[in-house]
């Protein structure tokens, strides 16, 4: 009976890795080799949100598997490693087996990820002075940066905005999610510490300030362009800016900061948005894509925000003309 088992013991062994629904490896991308140890969650979206199938965990040559039967139905991998989630989507009817799951190291050696442009879009009206920033991250190398004492952006809230920010981040191939704003020992100053995975990712903060003619504000960092942008009906002049002309569709005015602190006045009102955006109390972060009902303020501002990045990639253009002109 013993000599029985044990030579079946390899062809039940095989059955069970054939059967399994999702199985596959988790990969070290710093180190280029299998990461064993890194906790594998199976997600699967469903009429009640994300729903959690199965929780594995990598062996010594970093394989993982799971039993349960998507159904053809999409579905989420997310490995955690050193404080960081790393995501890979299953889509539906597309092979489950073998898949690969990349993780990185993390370091918090400056310089690792750095701000490749940084826009303010700034909306005034007759109730508020709204004011929305965009951080573009970017990380070359082949580790994820992550400094929970200093954060991985920094920005300067005016002491009207009452420690009042919103905060939504989305990374590389990732989904947005929101994210609080920490602050710091530097008065009005707030860092977010969220992972700057390789590649590219983008930090989103909006804050409303009382309704006024100026605005101040202060740079935290040291690399990267700073535009200021306004809707067509608002101009903003003062020490620390300079007007580069319209972009020609939307009609914003955009504006480089050329001090790392500033103070401008703000002529007329007006919006980039089609619509006024309701504000909603961000869910908490478990580094999970978020099924939502309403969408936070941040989300609604998607149409605004692509129209920001379209004038600055349009600035070239203007500046082109100028020269021409």
């Amino acid at each position: 009976m013993k000599i029985l088992v044990s030579l079946l013991a390899p062809i039940l062994a095989s059955t069970t890795l054939v059967s399994a629904a999702v199985d596959g490896t988790v990969m070290n991308a710093t180190k280029n080799k299998p990461q064993p140890d890194v906790v594998v969650t199976l997600i699967q979206p469903g009429q009640q949100g994300m729903q959690t199938l199965g929780t594995a965990t990598s062996d010594a040559q970093g394989k993982f598997q799971f039993a349960n039967d998507l159904g053809g139905n999409p579905a989420l991998l997310q490995a955690i490693f050193q404080g960081a989630s790393y995501n890979l989507v299953l889509k539906p009817n597309e092979p489950t087996t073998g898949v690969e799951v990349k993780v990185f190291d993390a370091t918090s050696k400056p310089g690792v990820a750095k701000v490749a442009q940084h826009m303010v879009l700034i909306e005034p009206s007759a109730q508020s002075l709204e004011i929305a920033e965009t951080f573009i991250m970017e990380n070359d190398t082949a580790t994820t940066f992550q400094d929970p004492a200093k954060g991985s952006v920094q920005f300067y809230l005016p002491e009207t905005a009452g420690g009042k920010a919103e905060v939504r981040i989305t990374a590389p191939g990732g989904l947005p999610i929101d994210r609080s704003a920490e602050k710091t020992a530097v008065k009005n100053v707030y860092k977010v510490d969220y992972p700057v995975k390789p590649g590219q990712s983008r930090f989103d903060v909006s804050y409303s300030l009382p309704p006024g003619d100026t605005f101040t504000s202060k740079i935290m960092h040291a690399e990267g362009i700073t535009r200021l942008v306004t809707p067509g009906t608002v101009t903003v002049e003062g020490e620390g800016v300079e007007a580069m002309g319209q972009e020609p569709q939307t009609k914003a005015h955009i504006y480089n900061a050329t001090t790392a602190a500033y103070t401008v006045k703000v002529t007329g009102t007006g919006s980039l948005r089609n619509q006024p955006a309701q504000a909603v109390a961000p869910d908490e972060d478990t580094g999970e894509p978020q099924i939502e009902e309403k969408a936070a303020r941040v989300y609604t501002r998607v149409d605004l925000i692509f129209g920001f990045t379209f004038a600055i990639l349009a600035l070239g253009g203007v500046l082109l003309y100028r020269k021409t002109a």
